[in-house]
């Protein structure tokens, strides 16, 4: 698999689903996991899978950070508080959900624009393939890419996260 360092993502901000600013150094010393999400997307029953994560690892140091995106056939189109409501009623989310952003293209959020620098398994980098498409960053700054159609749960994804838990 695929690894690459970018240490200098921790300082990159964007936006909560309030407006306020955040970084991934809010979250220091535990393993994230990035996700483009979307409510009207095939692959949205991901968000069980991603909830299930959040709930067995989420004590252990881990955590799923949503970003919705309507880049993909305008697959999220409400507004943020629409999608923070379908994500509580529907799937029991209890991971941050931030402000929508795009993750491809010339208005791509500062943190898309690196995440998609990393290279996937298959030595691929560059956009973001869909929604769903997941980056974890480990403690050390570690980034680990897994496109859309792999699973949350998938075996590969758990190894990462079990092997960088903190302690």
């Amino acid at each position: 698999m695929s690894e690459t360092v970018r240490t200098d993502l921790r300082e990159i901000p964007f936006r909560t689903a309030d407006g306020a600013t955040a970084t991934l150094a809010d979250f220091d010393g535990r393993v994230l996991m990035i996700v483009n999400v979307a409510s009207k997307c095939g692959l949205t029953p991901q968000y069980e899978q991603l909830e299930q994560l959040q709930r067995v690892y989420g004590e252990r140091g881990f955590t799923v950070l949503g970003f919705p995106c309507n880049q993909f056939h305008g697959q999220e189109p409400g507004s943020i508080d629409e999608i923070l409501e379908y994500c509580s009623t529907t799937w029991g989310v209890t991971f941050p959900v931030f402000d929508k952003l795009e993750v491809n293209g010339p208005d791509a959020a500062p943190l898309y624009q690196e995440l998609t620098k990393v290279e996937d398994p298959d030595g691929q980098r560059g956009p973001v393939a869909w929604n769903f498409e997941k980056f974890l960053v480990t403690p050390d700054g570690a980034v680990h890419r897994f496109r859309p159609q792999t699973t949350p749960d998938d075996p590969a994804v758990i190894a990462v996260i079990e092997q960088n838990l903190p302690g």
